[in-house]
């Protein structure tokens, strides 16, 4: 093989269902066509929303059921759009930028931004993995294993399958445990939740037993683990590793909306499961943790119905820590100059996958210390999700605004609109569990009305100010102008000018990051004694 054909190999698109040659310009007029090329782009989208369906979210999705039965079910099709607005906007930058979120953030904003960005991430990504591997421990002593055997041997298993050397293997890998993830589907049958108080829960709002402390934390605890800051470092990057280039953008956006409809399918056969199997027994309103939950349905459905429940938890547990664990370290990868890739082989990127295993054999170690903090762990990966997001999510608001970023691929403006609301209401969710994390003790329900209140208030005097300044937006280009362009090298570019709405914004995002590490700090004291 010449040293042309291998490039041109390298730069073709292996996906776990199908290839998408580099030379590959032809048209996809037939249906048939279309469901090849989408079969071989499917991945990022769909393994990024189910990993976010890990051992938290199972275990989030449980208690709501338990606790609050079908009533909460209304929160889980607004997360849909929420879902999709944030990650498209990941997918656009991927696919036209070539380089990471991390990177991104450094080059556009500075080293202080990029820096902060990621070590953030990675504290709050390896309490996360640890959170994982407590699920997997969980899960296996459903059946009696021992988490000094489950643990070690869920960890070796994720090492070997991302080390392979090969992206399409391990895009195989995730797509077994995205398949494993249906088992929830059987689970509910067992279950025999009632079709008409789904339907009617879906779509009507409220709480059973009204709003409470810990009605609305609950509220903001499933939007957080539905809405996590590491897909978007993740998505960005495997979306590069995969080759994705602008021409197959809405095939990754299809992907990326399958991805987002499955996992809140998922979410809500979990919580009809767990309201079905708990109402009107002693378990009700008195959610445990996930063990508690697989014992509780093997009580009250039967042996099967547990164990379905402790496989689903496990699933998640593995894929969620895959996931995590690379988002971390394509992360990593950002503060170098090289893209790091699956398709390397370990002798190629020594560092990369170091950094993978190292993540996981020290937090499986953390599981298995005897006397280790776990409780206060899953407590400060709230607290640090709290202040991970809004940094994430307004520098991708940024940076989709940002024209020498993406070209023809900006921000429209309604889109921007609904952006900036999902993100804005992301920012007081975040900024509400944080605090509350901090002061438990303080009114949950009137502090959530005061914020909604300011946050409203903010939102309708930006947009007048908005509406009153608005120029007439540019034609769009069309798809095939847009196919081909491609952001120039980072390097080459100037920094945006720290100027107006950017000043406003990026000043605003460090008074909060100060403020969240005052919490953090006070936190921590209070711990301490």
């Amino acid at each position: 093989m010449s040293t042309d054909q291998r490039n041109n190999e390298d730069e073709a698109i292996h996906g776990a269902f199908g290839t998408i040659s580099h030379h590959d310009q032809g048209s996809r007029r037939s249906w048939k066509a279309k469901l090849l090329t989408l079969l071989a782009i499917l991945g990022p989208g769909i393994i990024v929303m189910v990993g976010d369906n890990d051992a938290g979210g199972v275990s989030t999705y449980a208690q709501a059921g338990q606790n609050f039965g079908y009533s909460l079910l209304w929160i889980l099709p607004l997360l849909i759009p929420v879902l999709f607005v944030n990650q498209e906007m990941v997918v656009r930058l991927g696919a036209v930028t070539g380089i990471g979120h991390g990177r991104l953030i450094r080059e556009r904003y500075g080293r202080f931004w990029g820096f902060t960005a990621v070590i953030d991430l990675f504290v709050l990504n390896f309490m996360t993995i640890v959170t994982e591997f407590i699920g997997v421990g969980l899960a296996l002593e459903f059946f009696g294993i021992s988490r000094y055997y489950s643990v070690p041997i869920a960890g070796l298993l994720l090492i070997a399958m991302t080390t392979s050397g090969s992206f399409r293997r391990w895009e195989r890998f995730m797509f077994v445990f995205v398949f494993a993830n249906f088992l929830v589907i059987p689970l509910a049958i067992m279950a025999h939740p009632s079709m008409s108080q789904i339907g009617r829960h879906l779509v009507i709002p409220g709480v059973q037993g009204g709003a409470t402390s810990n009605s609305v934390l609950l509220i903001i605890a499933i939007v957080g683990t539905t809405v996590a800051p590491w897909q978007l470092f993740f998505q960005q990057s495997n979306i590069i590793d995969k080759k994705i280039s602008p021409r197959w953008i809405n095939y990754e956006r299809a992907d990326t909306g399958i991805g987002s409809v499955i996992t809140v399918f998922v979410a809500t056969l979990l919580v009809a499961t767990t309201a079905a199997a708990f109402s009107h027994t002693s378990l009700f309103g008195h959610f445990t943790d996930a063990l508690g939950v697989a014992n509780g349905l093997k009580v009250h459905l039967g042996y099967w119905s547990g164990a379905f429940f402790a496989i689903v938890l496990l699933n998640a547990s593995i894929i969620g820590a895959a996931a995590v664990t690379l988002s971390t370290a394509y992360a990593f990868g950002d503060l170098g100059k090289k893209h790091l890739s699956l398709n390397l082989k370990v002798r190629e990127a020594k560092g990369f996958y170091g950094g993978f295993a190292a993540l996981v054999l020290v937090a499986v170690g953390v599981v298995l210390t005897p006397g280790a903090p776990l409780g206060i762990i899953v407590t400060a990966v709230q607290a640090l999700a709290g202040l991970l997001l809004p940094l994430a999510t307004v520098f991708l608001l940024l940076l989709c605004n940002d024209a020498d970023v993406l070209g023809p691929w900006v921000n429209r403006r309604l889109l921007n609109v609904v952006a900036t609301v999902i993100v804005s209401v992301l920012v007081v969710l975040s900024l509400i569990l944080m605090t509350t994390t901090v002061f438990p003790h303080i009114n949950v329900v009137s502090l959530s009305s005061w914020l909604g209140l300011a946050l409203i208030a903010i939102l309708v005097m930006s947009g007048s100010f908005w509406f009153l300044r608005r120029a007439s937006s540019p034609a769009k280009p069309s798809f095939e102008a847009r196919s081909t362009w491609r952001m120039p090298q980072a390097v080459l570019l100037d920094r945006p000018a720290l100027v107006g709405w950017r000043r406003v914004v990026l000043g605003g995002l460090f008074i909060y990051l100060v403020l969240s590490v005052i919490l953090l700090v006070v936190k921590a004291a209070q711990l301490a004694h």
